[in-house]
C-alpha cells in the first residue's frame, strides 16, 4: 500500500479520559512519562475501533514495538482535567506504521458536546493543545523478526489500509 516514504494521513481517532491524581507529580502536573502511556492508549483504542485488538494481534504472533518516538510539551495537564487523545496514522506500509498524537485539554462543556472520532484532515481539533508527538513502529513476529503485515495478517492490513484510504481497500 502506498510508497514506503510517502505521508498518508488517516482521520483522527479519539479517546477521552480524566487525569487521575496518581498521574500527577510533586509539581502538581502530569508526570511526563504518562503522556507516553496516553499515546499507547490512543493507538490501542484506534486499532480497537477498526475491529481488531492488540490481544488478537499478539495471539496471532504479531507485535508492534515502538522503534522511535518524539514528544513536544506545550503546557501541562493537571489532576482532574478532561483530556482527549487524538491519534492518526501518518505512514503505513507492509513493514511499518507511524502515528502522530495530540493531547488536548477539554472543558466540561466542550466534553459534553464532543463529536468523537471522525475529525478529518485539515479540520480544526477542539480543546487546548498540551502535548504533540509521534511514534514509529515495525511489525514483528514471535521471533522478533520483521514480517510483512499483508502476508501475516491480511485482515489487519486491509482494516488499516481502509482507514488511510477512507474505506477503499
Amino acid at each position: 500500500m502506498g510508497k514506503d516514504n510517502g505521508i498518508q494521513l488517516s482521520r483522527w481517532f479519539t479517546t477521552s479520559l480524566r487525569v487521575r491524581y496518581q498521574e500527577s507529580d510533586k509539581m502538581a502536573v502530569v508526570y511526563h512519562a504518562n503522556y507516553l502511556n496516553w499515546f499507547e492508549i490512543g493507538r490501542t483504542e484506534m486499532i480497537r475501533e477498526l475491529g481488531i485488538t492488540y490481544r488478537s494481534m499478539e495471539d496471532e504472533g504479531l507485535f508492534l514495538p515502538v522503534t522511535e518516538l518524539d514528544m513536544k510539551f506545550v503546557q501541562p495537564a493537571r489532576y482532574d482535567d478532561m483530556i482527549t487523545i487524538f491519534t492518526r496514522m501518518t505512514r503505513f506500509t507492509k513493514l511499518r506504521i507511524d502515528y502522530i498524537y495530540e493531547i488536548r485539554r477539554r472543558s466540561e462543556q466542550e466534553q459534553a458536546t464532543f463529536a468523537g472520532s471522525g475529525y478529518k484532515i485539515g479540520e480544526e481539533l477542539p480543546g487546548e493543545v498540551l502535548v504533540t508527538g509521534s511514534t514509529q513502529h515495525v511489525w514483528l513476529n514471535r521471533d522478533w523478526q520483521p514480517v510483512r503485515l499483508d502476508k501475516h495478517s491480511p485482515a489487519l492490513y486491509t482494516a488499516l489500509s481502509k482507514s488511510i484510504t477512507g474505506g477503499e481497500a
